[in-house]
């Protein structure tokens, strides 16, 4: 009798340890569903100026969009410079950063004005150090596209690569983890997912879309089509 008083006593214990850690748990779970969830939200006027949108661009890359791991993403420092280096998207987002309000037209017809933050080449250049022969810049991108542009034009211009767009992080379509915002140039220059910056000595270097005709000095004031 003492034994099954004991059973049954043991039974009722753990049932109310069992309802009293249900209901713990019941209770933490709805604590986290009510938690208010941060979300970005774009800004849509700057300083008087009427902003575009994420949605405003369209998808003309030439692979797709690209998914950059960005546990594993480096941008590498490369080619004529005493010192080649790589960065991580940490590194690289604790870096001091600039605004820029900066148009982007595409040789489609197309154009976003946006809020632009990101690092200003120069300062990650400035870390490598050119060599005296360096005269051209060349942008690799993850999915194998290229561009290039003088280096004193991404010097004169102070031409920034931007993880943030209208206060928000760069989504993937845009370019995420960077894209060069490369203001007074069409935008086949604004290269997107960023993995390289190689320095050379080949102003003729003819990225993807100059090689197929479109002009190596991409001026807005000029004809996109050209040599």
């Amino acid at each position: 009798m003492n034994q099954s008083i004991a059973r049954s006593t043991t039974f009722l214990l753990i049932s109310i340890v069992g309802i009293v850690f249900s209901a713990v748990i019941g209770v933490a779970v709805l604590v986290l569903a009510d938690e208010p969830q941060v979300q970005e939200v774009e800004i849509a006027e700057y300083e008087g100026d009427r902003l575009g949108s994420v949605d405003d661009f369209r998808q003309n890359a030439i692979r797709g969009t690209q998914v950059v791991d960005i546990s594993t993403y480096r941008l590498q420092l490369d080619g004529l410079v005493e010192q080649s280096a790589s960065f991580t998207y940490d590194e690289l987002l604790a870096s001091p950063h600039q605004r820029k309000l900066v148009t982007l037209f595409c040789v489609e017809g197309w154009s976003v004005k946006a809020l632009w933050d990101g690092i200003p080449v120069v300062d990650l250049l400035t870390m490598v150090k050119p060599l005296p022969e360096a005269n051209t810049v060349i942008f690799h991108a993850s999915d194998g596209y290229t561009t290039s542009l003088p280096l004193q034009t991404v010097v004169d211009r102070n031409l920034i690569l931007a993880d943030h767009i209208n206060g928000i992080a760069l989504p993937p379509a845009q370019g995420f983890p960077f894209m060069l915002v490369a203001e007074e140039k069409w935008g086949y220059k604004w290269i997107r997912w960023v993995v390289r910056i190689e320095l050379a000595d080949d102003p003729d270097y003819r990225g993807y879309w100059e090689d197929r005709g479109y002009s190596n000095d991409a001026e807005l004031s000029e004809s996109f089509i050209g040599p």
